[in-house]
């Protein structure tokens, strides 16, 4: 039997956000029947949405989870922020709305600005989630490799002549990953507009200010990653690309230091997007540690 999948919407702090939801073959939406073991809520890192964790999500409701996949505020096909408000206290402020309406203590899946939301979301309330999983972040990161993440996404911001342009782009950037021989997957993550495909994200979730600003703004979020990280006291994961240009050997460690009972999973040939680089070791890994360290626990 599939995964029972369906699209659905969460009400944000002021904004609609889409997501997609995976629940095991024998439940349905909102089902609580013997043998399912909770819900996995899944966040994107910037500029992406949420059809990146769609193998994952078939892999988490095989295994008993119901997972939820949601677009940020600004990406995919949840609304842009009227306000043009993409800091990290608007999309905790998100994440604290969508479990509110879940309405159960989901396990926090996130990837890079999605982990960098959930650590936070998390250390600042306790009581939110019983689970904790960082794809490729931690407070500290490496300024390079996010200067690359940013230089790419800016990239686009002109658009592409043709999805084979944008699979060659990404292809460059994700040298890790095996290109697929069909771009038109790509359709998800991008719109055709007057004959040019764009990335399907607010281009205004790239203002930040100028230099100083966001380096001033970089360390005042570090000291409260760092401050998020010590706070947390739910079963933890880290799962890091051993090719990262993000995180470090050295942020790991850190992050181990303040979360002492942390678990690290290094992946072996991947880089900063985990999850896409070797989705098959990732979900595997991932729903080890659900089954093994979060089961355990559950209240």
């Amino acid at each position: 039997m599939n995964p029972r999948v369906t699209q659905t919407e969460f009400r944000g702090a002021g904004v609609a956000l889409a997501a997609d939801r995976w629940d095991p073959p024998s439940q349905g939406v909102g089902g609580s029947g013997v043998g399912r073991k909770g819900v996995v809520l899944l966040l994107h890192g910037g500029g992406q949405t949420r059809h990146s964790w769609r193998n994952t999500g078939r892999n988490l409701a095989m295994g008993g989870w119901s997972a939820v996949a949601v677009d940020a505020r600004g990406h995919g096909e949840s609304q842009w922020a009227p306000d043009g408000d993409y800091g990290i206290d608007a999309l905790v402020a998100d994440l604290t709305s969508i479990v509110a309406e879940l309405g159960e203590k989901p396990v926090l899946v996130g990837a890079s600005m999605g982990g960098m939301t959930s650590l936070i979301g998390q250390g600042e309330n306790p009581d939110l989630a019983r689970g904790l999983v960082l794809v490729d972040i931690a407070p500290r990161v490496e300024t390079s490799g996010t200067a690359e993440i940013m230089a790419f996404m800016r990239s686009g911001l002109d658009g592409f002549a043709s999805l084979d342009d944008a699979a060659a782009a990404i292809a460059a950037y994700t040298p890790n990953r095996v290109r697929k021989p069909n771009p038109d997957g790509l359709r998800k993550n991008l719109r055709l507009r007057d004959g040019r495909w764009f990335w399907h994200w607010d281009p205004g979730f790239l203002r930040q200010g100028d230099e100083p600003t966001r380096q001033a703004d970089s360390i005042v979020r570090y000291e409260r990653a760092r401050d998020a990280a010590a706070a947390v006291t739910v079963p933890t994961m880290l799962v890091r690309g051993k090719q990262s240009n993000v995180v470090s050997e050295a942020g790991a460690q850190e992050l181990l230091e303040l979360i002492p009972t942390a678990k690290l999973v290094d992946v072996s040939g991947a880089g900063h997007m985990v999850a896409g680089d070797d989705n098959d070791v990732f979900s595997g890994g991932l729903r080890g540690f659900l089954d093994d360290e979060v089961i355990a626990l559950r209240p």
